[in-house]
């Protein structure tokens, strides 16, 4: 198996603009000189080479049909190191990138299976960009000893020489991160590293590291609770007595204005023509008296629905009584009233507002409808009101 540079070209340019943006910040973290110790988790990844594999195999005389790569595992690192200043300090440690591996299959009928294992210690200078008192960005650059062990497995017409290779080299380490410190002694720290690998059968390639841990700063002062000390006991002064206030009861809130006795709603406003459902240009003036209603004690609301006189009676008496009921229906909804306080009924075009010979004429003409506006309508009549 044969590990390849994974592209880190958007992740490190993240962190590195990053890193410059922060720069404009103060520089108020102050750090002593110390001993630290942590250990962090995360997730390793390595880019596996299938083209060489299929390459390794045609040259056996088999050809590569399918791959499949494990190119991510948990990886960890423990590590400890002294902090030189606030800007600089010297980190070793133990790490463990976890086990990657690949199933080739091939024609002739066949498999190769491979997995490496990697661990080793690491020794890397630590930069330190303080931000804030408690926050900080860093980077590293070390080097890595690592001991790569491989297993690897053929069958059918696959045939494996040297199933069990490993490698011991050392090789560049290099990381950014960024760093915050709960209290001078308990830091929380994410960071990427790559480390330089030798996998075991000839060549080298990266694996990377993401994972965040905690940091213990020996002799780091940690929050203590204040000391309380003994307070000498008060001495009492003994004073004549206050005078007795006397109670002034504030002045009884203003009663809420009085709801409306008696509201007229052209019907043209609240309906299209031969509708009985409100329409949204009507449902502003009811809902203001809505709004009037609320609080006010009553015994009832009376909605009644006029039509004028144009048309069948029975149809009328229909339309209107729609009217009153959507009317009654719609404060129920708008303003919480009981529906056992509303009243409706429609009463056609019993009861008209124009005079006798105001509105001449039998024949149905704009003109005459235009004049029976005023007989469309919906009256509204609060009663007993407390």
């Amino acid at each position: 198996m044969t590990l390849t540079s994974r592209k880190f070209v958007s992740t490190t340019g993240k962190l590195s603009l990053l890193t410059l943006a922060l720069m404009a910040a103060p520089f108020a973290m102050a750090q002593d000189a110390g001993w630290y110790g942590g250990a962090n988790l995360g997730q390793s990844n390595a880019s596996i080479d299938d083209a060489r594999i299929s390459n390794d195999l045609l040259g056996s005389g088999l050809v590569t049909t399918s791959i499949d790569d494990d190119d991510r595992d948990r990886g960890f690192k423990l590590f400890g190191g002294y902090q030189v200043n606030k800007y600089f300090a010297v980190e070793a440690g133990y790490f463990d990138l976890g086990q990657f591996g690949f199933v080739a299959n091939t024609v002739p009928t066949g498999s190769l299976s491979g997995n490496i294992k990697i661990k080793g210690l690491n020794l890397d200078a630590v930069g330190t960009l303080p931000i804030t008192e408690k926050f900080s960005a860093f980077g590293r650059l070390g080097v890595a000893y690592a001991h790569t062990d491989g297993s690897f497995a053929g069958t059918g017409a696959v045939n494996v020489l040297n199933p069990s290779p490993s490698a011991r080299d050392t090789n560049l380490k290099v990381g950014l991160g960024v760093q915050y410190a709960f209290t001078e002694a308990l830091s929380l720290r994410a960071e990427i590293e790559r480390y330089r690998i030798n996998d075991a059968v000839g060549n080298k390639g990266d694996v990377d590291l993401a994972s965040i841990g905690l940091v213990y700063r020996f002799g780091g002062k940690t929050p203590t609770p204040v000391a309380q000390t003994t307070a000498p006991a008060p001495v009492i002064i003994a004073q004549a007595p206050a005078p007795t206030p006397v109670y002034v009861a504030p002045p009884a809130p203003p009663p809420p204005p009085p709801a409306p006795q008696n509201v007229s709603f052209s019907a043209d406003s609240l309906f299209d023509f031969d509708s009985a459902a409100v329409k949204p240009a009507g449902r502003g003036e009811l809902d203001k008296l809505a709004t009037d209603l609320r609080g006010v004690d009553f015994d009832v609301i009376k909605v009644t629905g006029h039509t004028d006189r144009i048309g069948r009676q029975a149809y009328n008496q229909k339309l209107s009584s729609q009217r009153a009921e959507a009317v009654g229906s719609y404060l129920v909804s708008a303003a919480g009233i009981p529906a056992g306080k509303i009243s409706a009924k429609g009463v056609n075009g019993a009861d008209p507002v124009t005079k006798p010979g105001e509105c001449v004429g039998t024949k149905v003409t704009q003109a005459l409808i235009a004049c029976l506006q005023p007989d469309r309508r919906v009256d509204i009549e609060v009663t007993g009101q407390r």
